[in-house]
């Protein structure tokens, strides 16, 4: 059983981007002992993947899942719970409050929040939310995603990539259809920024057009604009984010900036430092994944989840239900575009 791509970037990015510490505690439980950094790279319907580094050397290890083989997206973050309360047994460790529960957890919340200061401030904010009764919206989002249900037939590309075994023309197809999603997802932030709604989130930070050209112009050359093209998927992507923003849907937008940006700022940190490594790039070619203007990446999540938790105060439950499927929808879109790109790379290969 294969999960699709977004599904995995989802698990994935919060894993590493929120809780390393975890990925470290169960692979020293499961499969090394003397494990001084781990990553986790893959889920499989048998198992996790992370990528290990001992004295070994670096390897990949899979762990299978406590309860057998899984088939469905939130059986991800029941097993991955499990896990983790299985290694804090093994080891003598004991497991934070917030695992109690495998039902409990969204996206975000299959281990609970990140760990720094700011971190540990929005965590008891949500503690008090759920407490009284009232989840907070930003949960509500990361839930959602959860629960979509993609079919993963021909989604592989940005698996690959993922786990080393793309190319580096992958790696630039990607970065070419990056090009068009940020050019009408910034465009579109532009024309919304004095919308109270969505003016929390247009933080001049995130922007990532001046990197993604200075990407493309390293790796294709000076004439890259007239050398890429995006595939349907990507077109159509574009086209939704430009008709949200001319419809003047706040909201709407905040859905595809916190589905591309949070993507970028999680997985997308695992995805350069695999495609640096791999294809001898510096910051000359992956500087679109370069945020250090916004300081401590956890610390701006917190914040960000913060602003979608005021933003859903604000909305009644139909245009929060609209959100969500807006969130759905933009999932979707990711897929579709890694598979237009699956077929691409097999198509030149036939």
């Amino acid at each position: 059983m294969s999960f699709a791509d977004d599904v995995i970037a989802a698990v994935t990015g919060h894993m590493n981007g929120d809780h390393p510490e975890d990925n470290l505690l169960i692979v020293r439980a499961f499969a090394a002992p003397d494990a001084v950094s781990s990553r986790m790279v893959g889920v499989t319907g048998e198992a996790g993947v992370w990528l290990v580094t001992d004295a070994a050397g670096e390897r990949e290890v899979s762990i299978p899942w406590p309860g057998g083989e899984i088939a469905e997206r939130p059986q991800i973050r029941r097993e991955v719970v499990a896990l983790y309360k299985a290694a804090c047994e093994k080891l003598g460790v004991p497991a934070r409050e917030e695992h109690g529960s495998a039902s409990h957890h969204g996206e975000a919340h299959a281990h609970g929040e990140g760990h720094s200061h700011g971190a540990q401030k929005g965590r008891h904010a949500a503690d008090a939310d759920e407490a009284s009764g009232e989840k907070p919206f930003s949960a509500v989002i990361r839930e959602s995603s959860w629960s979509d249900h993609s079919d993963s037939e021909g989604a592989t590309f940005m698996e690959d990539i993922m786990r080393g075994k793309g190319t580096l023309q992958d790696y630039i197809d990607l970065v070419a259809q990056h090009f068009f999603m940020y050019e009408a997802l910034e465009e579109s932030a532009a024309s919304l920024a004095a919308d109270p709604a969505f003016a929390p989130f247009n933080v001049a930070g995130l922007v990532r057009m001046p990197a993604l050209e200075a990407d493309l112009r390293h790796l294709i050359g000076d004439d890259w604009r007239d050398r890429i093209a995006p595939v349907p998927a990507t077109a159509a992507y574009a086209a939704r984010i430009r008709e949200v923003a001319e419809e003047g849907w706040a909201a709407g937008l905040v859905t595809h900036h916190y589905t591309r940006y949070l993507g970028d700022l999680s997985g997308g940190q695992m995805i350069a430092k695999r495609v640096a490594k791999q294809h001898g790039l510096d910051h000359d070619g992956i500087a679109f994944y370069d945020f250090e203007a916004l300081g401590s990446l956890a610390d701006f999540k917190t914040e960000y989840r913060a602003s979608l938790d005021a933003l859903g105060v604000g909305l009644d439950a139909d245009e929060q239900a609209r959100m969500l499927d807006e969130v759905r929808a933009a999932y979707a879109f990711n897929t579709a575009v890694f598979r237009d790109l699956g077929k691409a790379r097999d198509a030149v290969a036939a």
